[in-house]
């Protein structure tokens, strides 16, 4: 055996409990939290994501309805949230036709729309003074 190799060999035997006691880096995945983006008060927003997550579509309430969607948004919205002091209701098809779901004023909010049918098909948006019911 050649002294180099037993120095590499004296080093290794040296160091090798070192590494075994070492701590380990803690490598548990963890859950990554969506970014959502926050509605601004008087606005409605349709997200494109379940759980408020992309970029949203916004709507200040008191501009009032919208027919037909813009292609922004249209048949892609999956969640939506009001922070408008006003009612608002979603429709599948444009000019306020076809299934519907309401969200009530003041932070009224839908997580995900699968629930309703409507995911991904959101087509015209009306906003009114009406509660829901």
């Amino acid at each position: 055996m050649t002294t180099r190799t037993r120095t590499v060999l004296a080093a290794a035997a040296v160091l090798a409990p070192l590494l075994m006691t070492a701590p380990t880096a803690d490598v548990t995945p963890r859950p990554v939290q969506a970014a959502g983006i926050d509605c601004p008060d008087g606005y409605v927003c349709i997200y494109r994501e379940i759980n408020f997550g992309g970029q949203p579509w916004v709507k200040r309430a008191v501009d009032g309805s919208v027919k037909d969607l813009p292609s922004a948004i249209r048949d892609r919205g999956s969640s939506i949230r009001n922070n408008s002091e006003r009612t608002a209701r979603v429709y599948e098809k444009r000019n306020y036709a076809g299934g519907w779901v309401c969200v009530t004023k003041s932070g009224g909010s839908l997580h995900d729309l699968r629930g309703y049918n409507l995911n991904d098909q959101t087509r015209s948006l009306k906003i009114n003074r009406n509660d829901c019911g």
